[in-house]
């Protein structure tokens, strides 16, 4: 684990914009002026998606996808000037929140500033063209870690957005040798000091391609060297295929466990439901005591909170990466009060949810509990992963609790009480 990291990072909630599709201006204005009501969520974080400009060559769709980037140090004027960029951020501050930006270092567009000025910071096939080592994405072009010219460019690149922000969400970080990663973190660190670094990993599969391919391919526990949070793609097929029914809760109640000795001990996962990359939580979770139910599971995890712009709402419809596409702050659903009352329980049992001991268990085949516990307290969850009614198994003592959630009483009698299908949380 990086050294510096600190477990107070679990009680934090990112929320994720997509600066060009947030709203139908789609600019730096149209987040600011939604502040209030995201920092409402009990949001601690924003992570703002690509905010460069984007390359025109090989473009995909009509406005291109902002992780084509053509200059890492410029702003896309599509978004707005750099003074807005810097107000944005100020005002986030001025909100009590931190504000963390993309850095798309694994490639840039075919057309990029980077290519023109330095074309041997690129990987070249065996016969020289340009492209890809492991993937076949068309509208960007690898870079070169070999070359430690680029190291410092990089590295100075991180500098200049840090004057501004408070961290970075690090694209397909595993492709990036763990040295630069390492290298980059303790400069800034000496730089200024407490940014936050998510990385986001590949998922099993991909990993075994790139390996078997001859390339390398960072493991979750490799990048926890130098990275405070790690996306959850570890889990998210058994995640997937546990809603499906295609996997039990029990296998996956194993997992999630596994998880908290297979990490360093002051790992910290994000955990969500959805991003960018995949489907709606509302795509591939029916009804709205089941979101309710997933939502207010995947808030509880150990570690922090992803919740993608839309994903409040209930919206089914993944906002595309390359054409016009305003993300819908309206929907089916309203799970904002959900969110913030979740938030609320971790941000003030700081050390139950940093430190506390926690367990994963598969009640029956439909319900999940979670807990966290140390010598003077507990917290317990119960979620349905599957729609169920009826008693269920509580190892607790005999009495009346209150629900956290609806306020109602919760009667556990014979170490048992009645699930009515919604999410339950006894403090």
């Amino acid at each position: 684990m990086a050294e510096n990291t600190s477990t107070i990072l679990r009680n934090k909630l990112v929320y994720s914009v997509f600066p060009r599709n947030y709203t139908s201006s789609g600019s730096f204005k149209s987040v600011r002026d939604d502040l209030v009501r995201i920092r409402k969520l009990g949001t601690d974080i924003i992570w703002l998606m690509p905010i460069h400009p984007i390359g025109r060559k090989n473009r995909k769709g009509a406005l291109g996808s902002p992780y084509a980037i053509s200059d890492y140090r410029a702003i896309n004027p599509e978004l707005g000037t750099m003074e807005d960029f810097i107000q944005l951020c100020q005002a986030i501050h001025q909100q009590g929140m931190k504000v963390i930006i993309d850095v798309v270092y694994n490639h840039t567009s075919p057309d990029s500033k980077l290519l023109s000025e330095h074309p041997d910071w690129f990987y070249h096939h065996t016969d020289g063209r340009l492209g890809n080592r492991v993937a076949d994405w068309s509208d960007i072009i690898d870079l070169d870690y070999q070359n430690h010219d680029l190291w410092d460019y990089q590295i100075n690149t991180l500098k200049k957005w840090a004057q501004y922000v408070d961290g970075f969400r690090c694209d397909v970080a595993p492709l990036i040798p763990l040295d630069f990663w390492m290298t980059a973190r303790q400069e800034l660190e000496n730089f200024k000091p407490d940014l936050i670094w998510l990385a986001e990993s590949n998922d099993p599969d991909f990993i075994k391609r790139v390996r078997d391919s001859g390339f390398e391919d960072l493991s979750d526990g490799e990048l926890y060297r130098a990275f405070d949070m790690v996306y959850d793609y570890d889990v998210l097929d058994d995640l997937h295929a546990t809603v499906a029914g295609k996997e039990s809760v029990a296998e996956f109640s194993r997992l999630l466990q596994r998880q908290d000795i297979i990490y360093p001990k002051n790992y910290i996962k994000m955990r969500f439901l959805e991003n960018h990359d995949v489907p709606r939580a509302a795509e591939y979770i029916s009804g709205t005591k089941s979101l309710r139910n997933m939502i207010a599971f995947n808030l509880f995890e150990k570690g922090s909170s992803l919740i993608y712009a839309g994903e409040e709402f209930g919206n089914p419809h993944l906002p595309s990466l390359f054409d016009y596409d305003p993300v819908q702050l309206t929907g089916p659903y309203d799970f904002s009060m959900l969110i913030k009352r979740i938030m609320d329980v971790k941000h003030e049992q700081i050390n139950l949810f940093t430190k506390g001991a926690y367990s994963v268990t598969a009640i029956n085949e439909e319900i999940i509990k979670l807990r966290y516990q140390n010598s003077m307290q507990q917290i317990t969850g119960y979620f349905a992963i599957h729609p169920f009614e009826g008693r269920i198994e509580a190892d607790l003592e005999n009495g009346i609790y209150k629900d956290v959630l609806s306020e109602r009483d919760i009667v556990v009698k014979n170490n048992k009480l009645v699930f009515n299908g919604e999410p339950v949380i006894i403090n």
